[in-house]
């Protein structure tokens, strides 16, 4: 059985407030952990009015204060937004506080637009900078930094693993070049899923961290009693999606029957490429469409985004989902267990 874990993006529904959204992902969280998933991250978006975890590493402590075993993190801290010393001393301080349950997932976009990149007093080249800020970052880590001039002082005795983040085939690269954990964002960037696993594997180089390559891909899953209800709920992530698109972002809105009916072609057709890698229906329906997947891509952990309304029927949808997991306990590819 490869493990399974969450990704929360801490929806902040219509009707709803911040609050709301924050307490709703605890008690997810809570759940996750007594299904015995393995971990459990939010990531950074900016001046997005449905999403409640632009404040990452608070966030995450808010959730690992409020669990026990389960392993919080974040997928990810946007490296571009911030300077890697604050970044070092933020999740120095929860490794600190929460010792063997912080990952740090790094990206590369800012996830968000440009304008709210000025307003994090941010350079728009800071991409073009991620390497060394990975680098840098890494070096503020450990009982060698002692003795550097500038130190992330609760980062020398922290322990976690650092992770990269990537939608394309550049940070499957460096992640390999530099031993590194990697994680593809393939529920909402499918077209280089497959590509990018293969060429990480293929490039990996062993490092203090890891002796070798290990990968988790991200789908987009949502489980319920029939298929017709699952698409149902899948409807409100749809709806925030194409709302995106068209430059009208907003809060999660409610399900509604029969979205596709209601869509122009391109849209349809635009959600049908860029979801290609969504799961959605009952537990029948999910056995045989994930253990396709599985085979196919081999994934060493899966992660599963639930983009759902309901707060109720993200629970359910996290419960069949570790039934699901539990029926798929002979998948192809066993967990690699190096301490991620």
């Amino acid at each position: 059985m490869i493990p399974f874990s969450v990704l929360d993006l801490v929806p902040i529904i219509e009707g709803g407030s911040t609050a709301e959204a924050l307490a709703a992902s605890l008690r997810l969280a809570r759940h996750a952990e007594t299904l015995q998933f393995r971990r459990y991250w939010v990531a950074e978006h900016h001046n997005m009015p449905g999403i409640a975890s632009a404040a990452t590493s608070v966030v995450i402590a808010h959730l690992a204060a409020g669990t026990r075993s389960l392993r919080i993190g974040a997928g990810g801290v946007m490296l571009p937004n911030h300077a890697p010393l604050i970044i070092a001393e933020q999740f120095g301080t929860l490794a600190a506080l929460y010792p063997d349950r912080i990952d740090l997932g790094l990206g590369r976009a800012p996830g968000t637009d440009q304008t709210t990149v000025r307003a994090l007093r941010r350079d728009l080249t800071a991409s073009d900078r991620f390497a060394q800020d990975v680098a840098e970052l890494r070096g503020y880590f450990g009982a060698a930094a002692a003795s550097q001039p500038v130190r992330a002082v609760p980062a020398l005795d922290a322990q976690l693993p650092i992770w990269l983040l990537g939608s394309s085939l550049y940070s499957a690269e460096l992640a390999a070049v530099l031993g590194l954990p990697f994680a593809f964002a393939a529920h909402f960037a499918p077209d280089w899923l497959l590509q990018a696993l293969a060429l990480y594997r293929q490039m990996f180089q062993p490092s203090r961290e890891l002796e070798r390559p290990y990968a988790m891909a991200t789908v987009n899953l949502i489980a319920a009693d029939t298929d017709e209800g699952a698409q149902r709920l899948f409807s409100s992530h749809q709806q925030a999606f194409l709302r995106l698109r068209r430059g009208q972002p907003g809060r999660l809105p409610p399900p509604v029957d029969d979205l596709p009916a209601s869509l122009a072609p391109g849209e349809l057709a635009l959600l049908q490429q860029v979801m290609r890698y969504s799961f959605v229906g009952s537990l029948a329906t999910l056995e045989k469409q994930l253990d396709a997947f599985l085979r196919v891509a081999r994934p060493d952990e899966l992660m599963v985004h639930v983009m759902v309304y309901d707060p109720v029927a993200r629970e359910h949808s996290l419960t069949l989902t570790a039934a699901l997991r539990d029926r798929l306990g002979d998948a192809p590819v066993e967990p690699a267990d190096q301490g991620y």
